[in-house]
């Protein structure tokens, strides 16, 4: 291991501001000034047709070859590298941004510090570290004891000398290991001491630190992996596609100048006379050679430089369609969806996979109160007059808690039922409110009497609080002794003699407490599971029903919880306290001897009832996520939560249901545990998998350098998977990395738990490996970041984490549900029109390009070009540009509401069937035979042909007028063909194109051009020569039947016989109710419930209990609410 020594004073603390701002930023951009130009142009010239007309470039600059002037291919090339560009250089620049520090406490922490000293008793310090593991709840920081001494004193911080050795920069988030050498003493530093960048301060007014790791050395940004450039499948094809050009482009230039060699050899070296060979060429064989360069040049438009510039437009307006889309809007934060990057647009058309994080891109993040069961009685669901039950909504009446001056405004509760048996006193149901405010390790912060803020360890703690504080249950104020309760607008305060703390094998906590009026009682709560063994035998029925409401709840996907209660004998409790603190100050066994007695005293416990609260999904989770299976999109969950957490998500969200065949859960503590329950889940789902005929098995058996690809394999059914992070940390090993993504490939959802954001992107990094699929990350914070940089596509969520994700993404909008939307509406109509216009596109300029070819059999293979130059020129640039940019723009086989009411629509994205390599040929094939039909129909016409008054109209110029006109009018009716969608747009570049067509036409070879321009027009009259002839227009109407007619009959019988999933809605008409029909309520039925609903780590009991935490200030005074003003005493440091 490397070693890293920092060694200087502590700085006061606006030099520190002004040394973070100079030495802590960190840029997420690609590009800086000095690399830009040639970090682009390395880019840009991978794609291989930049390449090859630079190359062209450089044959245009040799006179003997050049059949045309260098300015026509450097000027659409120089075009083309600058618009990509300036594209490329304000796609970086709008999504990354110089992040500099400026350590402002309330926000986050922007660099990896040593904590010196805080504000808090014992140099203490809360975090919140959803930046960096997707957790909420309270985590404690200690500064050491020689270092806390410092306090706030900037003259002994300024004069504080140490040095510090410790590991070298890496990733690990959950460890570091380091000394402090001060004053001849050293003291060992870990990860309890250290402030990481992304975690955020809290309950703590102030603190010091010294900086270890700053900029891109914090562990933050040594897991959020390096900016990559993302290429799409499309753009990788194209690649393959234009080296097949190529090599057809040399095959036809090299039959070209071998037919140039033999003509020149057999009748040309005759009549030289007539047609003298250039300067320098002595042979027939030399002619050929320079031949071949000169077709090199004329028939380079098979491959026009046009294409990359129609293909940046078109992605760039479908990357504002996404911008300017209201349905993808949200309105409050007023946040618009964001195409970050225009290159991937066709990519979100062909998404496989789906890697989600939990924590804010799923969920809310926030826990509500949502019903509870109380001495057998069910509350929180809301009934009509007729006893039914109603659905809750925005109309329904609210429990009004104006009686309660220190309610939570925010707080809703329908069930009006509960509070009147609050209000009468009932006995069950005070105890059960005064049980939720006595038994946690909630901190209270009152900035202004009665404006509480609860800061809990865990969201479901601070539910659970405030519940009972609208009931009519305030939970004011602790101290290390006493918690005070506002109980029915009374004061009371209650002795505080022991927590049991909660941990993950208990799954439970309790506390013991001496009422004012003496009475000593511990209250629990904690999983069904575990407290069902502790109950009294008296409590079996009110067991029974109490389990049906917790199915019940369960049922709705909500995270339940049980609550009991105990009267302890005085006695007892003396003789058990003093056995407690034998226990908890003993040297070894002390774990043990504190859990037998807690056992002990956790004993025929009495039920109250059970809480049920609601993880609150994002708005449309359930549905998006139905929705997307239908899609055929596997959904991969990866969340640094705990298991239970992210299970009880998973069934919430419809990930995970009861109709599964099995949920795998993969938590073994060795590698080959790992292994073992790896292939036992595998060979449950699919026996035939490990014989050994099995195809990829055998595939993986044979030694091959090539990378390779697992095929998709079919389970025998449907089945679920959830793996722990450290079960992970071995399955991404190199010899199980093959049956982790086998097995997990074989499963319709994969949840991944306790995992670092590294593992997220190595998760990632393996299905890219070994599956020929598409994948997408989402995320909404700093953890996330390492992921979305590794996916295909990045798709951040602008949540409560920060905006970390958001700047490293693709694409970003405000809620997950607007995945569906951009994935089977933009995506898919960009991926489909991006595949129409290279389908279209390749096809005009194999028929534009290959009429040379043929043309050349007749014209001694001389390197003559058919068309007129000015044809030649503005064909790509004029003629066929906008038509196609409008189908590629506005076409769309079915509107947006059918994409999103037929998933299945999607699926062809995902096989790639609309444009590959079996595709590219279909196309390369019709633009053969519309050549041959372009070249041969008008030579048959024009051969030996006679006006109607007796003129010859068979001369070179006519024919090449007549040839370029069947071809325009030919592309145009294909384009007509290929669109889907008519717009007045579509009809205007239509038309528009060949009515500008013709009237440049006319121009052109008008008397007037040629007398001014006699060398550069040289068709004079031409036009209105040839195109008033009834014999011509005959055999353009012929060619145009001939080229299209087997397309129309072609794709007529492919409809009726092989249809695709868009000709199948198309054939049946929806009605439209359906498509307004309401979106069904999803609800699972389930006999899971959740184990606790406690926080993710150990408890907070122990520090409570000693009060290095608290301050020393005096707590409430018992006396009622109503007897006068009391002053606002906070226990907790203010922010």
């Amino acid at each position: 291991m490397g070693c890293a020594v920092i060694l200087f004073p502590v700085l006061p603390i606006l030099f520190i501001f002004l040394f973070f701002l100079q030495n802590n930023s960190i840029k997420t951009s690609k590009y800086n000034f000095f690399t830009f130009l040639p970090l682009n142009l390395f880019e840009q010239f991978q794609r291989i047709a930049n390449a090859y007309f630079l190359f062209l470039l450089i044959l245009q600059l040799i006179p003997q070859i050049s059949s045309l002037a260098w300015f026509t291919t450097v000027v659409p090339l120089v075009l083309v590298l600058a618009v990509s560009g300036v594209k490329d250089a304000i796609d970086d620049f709008v999504r990354s941004i110089l992040l500099t520090c400026t350590l402002d406490l309330s926000v986050c922490v922007q660099a990896d510090l040593l904590l010196l000293s805080s504000s808090e008793p014992h140099s203490l310090t809360y975090i919140e570290t959803a930046e960096l593991d997707g957790e909420t709840n309270l985590k404690v920081k200690q500064a050491l004891t020689v270092t806390a001494e410092l306090g706030e004193d900037l003259q002994k911080l300024t004069e504080f000398n140490g040095e510090v050795k410790c590991e070298a920069p890496n990733n690990k988030l959950d460890k570091f290991t380091g000394t402090l050498t001060l004053r001849g003493e050293k003291y060992a530093l870990d990860n309890e001491k250290m402030l990481l960048r992304g975690c955020t301060i809290r309950n703590t007014e102030w603190c010091f630190g010294l900086v270890i790791y700053a900029g891109p050395d914090t562990k933050l940004m040594q897991n959020s992996g390096k900016t990559t450039f993302k290429r799409t499948s499309i753009d990788r094809l194209m690649n393959v596609l234009v080296l097949v050009i190529f090599a057809f482009l040399a095959l036809m230039c090299l039959i070209l100048a071998i037919g140039n060699g033999i003509w020149e050899y057999d009748k040309g070296y005759y009549f030289q006379v007539y047609l003298p060979w250039a300067e320098g060429v002595n042979s027939a064989s030399y002619s050929g050679f320079l031949m071949f360069w000169s077709y090199v040049i004329i028939l380079n438009t098979v491959v026009p430089i046009s294409l990359y510039v129609s293909v940046e437009i078109i992605r760039l307006g479908n990357s504002f369609y996404i911008d300017w889309d209201r349905k993808m809007y949200y309105p409050l934060n007023d946040t618009p969806a964001q195409a970050r990057t225009t290159t991937l647009n066709e990519e979100l058309g062909q998404i496989k996979y789906i890697f989600s994080d939990k924590t804010g891109t799923l969920t809310q993040n926030i826990m509500c109160f949502n019903k509870c069961s109380i001495n057998g009685k069910s509350y929180g669901d809301v009934y009509d007059m007729s006893g039914q039950r109603i659905e809750i909504n925005e109309n329904t009446e609210k429990v009004d808690f104006s009686y309660n001056q220190l309610a939570d405004p925010k707080f809703a509760f329908y069930d009006h039922s509960l509070v009147e048996a609050v209000k009468l006193s009932d006995v069950p149901t005070h105890r059960f409110f005064r049980l939720l405010s006595l038994c946690h390790t909630v901190m209270p912060e009152e900035k202004k009497e009665g404006n509480l803020v609860y800061q809990a360890q865990s969201p479901d703690e601070g539910a659970l609080v405030t519940a009972a504080r609208n009931f009519g249950f305030v939970f004011r104020a602790r101290t290390p002794e006493t918690i005070t309760i506002v109980e029915m607008g009374e004061t009371k305060i209650y002795k505080l003699l022991a927590i049991l703390d909660f941990n993950n094998v208990r799954k439970r906590m309790s506390v013991i407490v001496r009422s004012p009026e003496g009475d000593l009682t511990l209250y629990c709560k904690g999983a069904d599971t575990i407290l069902y063994e502790l109950l009294h035998s008296s409590c079996d029925t009110l067991k029974e029903e109490t389990t049906e409401h917790l199915n019940e709840f369960a049922g709705e996907g909500l995270r339940t919880l049980v609550v009991a209660y105990k009267n302890l004998d005085e006695d007892y409790f003396q003789e058990w306290i003093r056995r407690h603190h034998e226990a908890s100050t003993a040297l070894e066994g002390r774990e043990d001897k504190l859990s037998e007695l807690y056992e002990e005293i956790e004993k025929d416990l009495m039920l109250l009832g059970a809480t049920a609260i609601e993880d609150k999904l994002q708005d449309g989770v359930p549905q998006t996520i139905e929705t997307l299976a239908k899609a055929n999109i596997k959904i991969w969950v990866l969340t640094g939560d705990k298991q239970e957490t992210a299970m009880n998500i998973g069934y919430s969200c419809n990930l995970l249901n009861d109709d599964m065949e099995d949920v795998f859960i993969i938590e073994g503590s060795t590698s080959d545990d790992v292994l073992n329950e790896l292939r036992n889940a595998r060979k449950k789902m699919k026996p035939d998998s490990f014989l050994d005929s099995d195809e990829i098995n055998i595939q993986f058996e044979k030694s091959s350098k090539k990378p390779k690809i697992i095929p998709d394999e079919q389970a025998n059914g449907v089945y679920g998977l959830v793996i722990t992070g450290h079960s992970l940390a071995y399955a991404l090993e190199g010899n199980l990395e093959l049956e982790l993504v086998r097995t997990a490939c074989l499963c319709k959802v994969v949840i991944c738990c306790r995992v670092t954001p590294l593992q997220k992107a190595q998760v990632v990094e393996l299905v890219k490996k070994y599956k020929k699929a598409v994948t997408l990350a989402i995320g909404d914070g700093a953890n996330d970041v390492s992921m979305i940089k590794t996916a295909h596509i990045g798709v951040g969520i602008s949540g409560q984490e920060g905006m970390q994700a958001v700047l490293s993404s693709d694409f970003s909008f405000a809620q997950f549900r607007y995945l569906q939307r951009l994935l089977l509406v933009h995506g898919r109509w960009s991926y489909i029109r991006m595949c129409k216009f290279l389908k279209y596109f390749f096809y005009k300029n194999f028929a534009f390009t290959l009429v040379h070819f043929w043309y050349g059999f007749f014209s001694g293979f001389s390197a003559q070009t058919v068309y007129d130059e000015w044809f030649i020129t503005l064909y790509n640039l004029v003629y066929t540009s906008l038509p196609v940019l409008g189908m590629s723009l506005f076409d769309q086989d079915v509107d947006d509401r059918w994409s999103m009411l037929f998933p299945q629509l999607y699926v062809p994205g995902q096989q790639n069937l609309y444009f590959n390599k079996t595709v590219f040929v279909k196309c390369m094939l019709q633009g053969i035979y519309s050549s041959l039909i372009l070249f041969f129909i008008p030579y048959g016409a024009m051969y030996n042909t006679m006006r109607s008054d007796g003129k010859a109209i068979a001369d070179y110029q006519s024919f090449a007028l007549m040839a370029q006109t069947c071809l325009l009018i030919v592309v145009s009716v294909q384009i007509g063909l290929d669109t889907s969608y008519w717009t007045v747009v579509n009809q205007f570049f239509i038309w528009g194109s060949l009515s500008v067509y013709f009237a440049i036409t006319f121009t052109m070879y008008s008397d007037g051009m040629y007398l001014i321009f006699t060398a550069s027009f040289p068709f004079i009259g031409t036009a209105r020569n040839t195109l008033s002839q009834p014999n011509v227009w005959l055999a353009i109407f012929l060619s145009i039947t001939l080229c299209v007619l087997p397309v129309v009959g072609f794709r007529f019988l492919k409809a009726q016989l092989k249809p695709t999933p868009s000709d199948k809605v198309r054939r049946y008409l929806i009605k439209p109710e359906i498509l307004c029909s309401r979106t069904r309520r999803l609800r699972r039925t389930s006999t899971r419930r959740s184990g606790y609903a406690f926080s993710h780590q150990h408890g907070f009991g122990a520090l409570i209990m000693s009060g290095r935490n608290m301050r020393p200030k005096s707590p409430f005074l018992a006396t009622s609410i109503k007897s006068g003003p009391e002053k606002p005493v906070s226990w907790f440091g203010l922010i």
